[in-house]
């Protein structure tokens, strides 16, 4: 199952963060806000590293033990994890400018990488499981540091994708919610695509964002990095899965 649907905070992206005001962020005194921007990204990336290995230790909980139960109830066990999900997110930013809240955020990842375990687990039953995650895991690096690298170096302002993608992550948050209902594979799998494409913009419209100087908080810029590439890796893991998992 995967939850997805994440200054003056009069509006809020798909995680449920304040965006920044659009049109309002720096354009000639960019340079001023330069080592900062660098500050805030810099930390960002090394939080996000650190991030990963309790993802890791969770997942690799999560694949060693059984969540079937999770599956008996599902549209429960959905709005579960849905709660815990957004209710994290919400302490998280409350928390966002202590040390509480760099520990909130590992948790939370910690809490993600269980969650892994059922699809993980379904995956690695592939006879060519391995060599899945390993592409799954490639593609989203590879996503990551191509969205990061157009949104450091492009001269744009890409802060008016903020209300397109708080749109957009609402849409596929209600498409979500009826297929909890539904459960049309042809609806997943339309669902996991957008959630390749929505990761993607998500990354390269936060990344703009710090360089820009509209979002000052390296932990609220991990917390948004993380989900977005969390999903993303889960969403590619799943279409390669559906697409190249091979049972013999």
């Amino acid at each position: 199952m995967q939850p997805e649907l994440k200054p003056v905070p009069t509006e809020r992206n798909a995680y449920g963060q304040a965006l920044p005001p659009a049109g309002n962020l720096p354009h000639d005194d960019a340079v001023v806000h330069a080592p900062e921007s660098h500050r805030v990204l810099r930390n960002s990336y090394l939080l996000l590293a650190v991030s990963l290995i309790p993802t890791v230790i969770g997942a690799a909980i999560g694949t060693n033990i059984d969540l079937s139960f999770m599956k008996s109830n599902p549209i429960i066990s959905f709005f579960a994890v849905l709660a815990i999900f957004y209710g994290w997110i919400f302490a998280i930013e409350k928390n966002r400018d202590s040390g509480v809240g760099v520990g909130l955020l590992l948790g939370f990842t910690l809490f993600l990488g269980l969650l892994l375990g059922p699809l993980l687990q379904r995956v690695l039953g592939f006879s060519n499981g391995i060599q899945l995650v390993m592409m799954a895991a490639a593609g989203t690096a590879a996503v990551f540091f191509g969205m990061a690298t157009i949104a450091t170096t492009t001269k744009r302002d890409l802060s008016g994708m903020g209300n397109f993608l708080m749109v957009g992550g609402i849409v596929i948050m209600l498409a979500v919610l009826a297929n909890v209902f539904f459960q049309s594979p042809v609806l997943h799998l339309v669902l996991v695509s957008a959630f390749v494409l929505f990761s993607s913009l998500m990354i390269l419209w936060q990344v703009n964002s710090v360089v820009r100087g509209g979002e000052t908080n390296y932990i609220s810029v991990t917390l948004t990095l993380f989900i977005s590439i969390y999903n993303l890796f889960s969403s590619l893991l799943q279409l390669l899965g559906i697409f190249g998992g091979d049972r013999d």
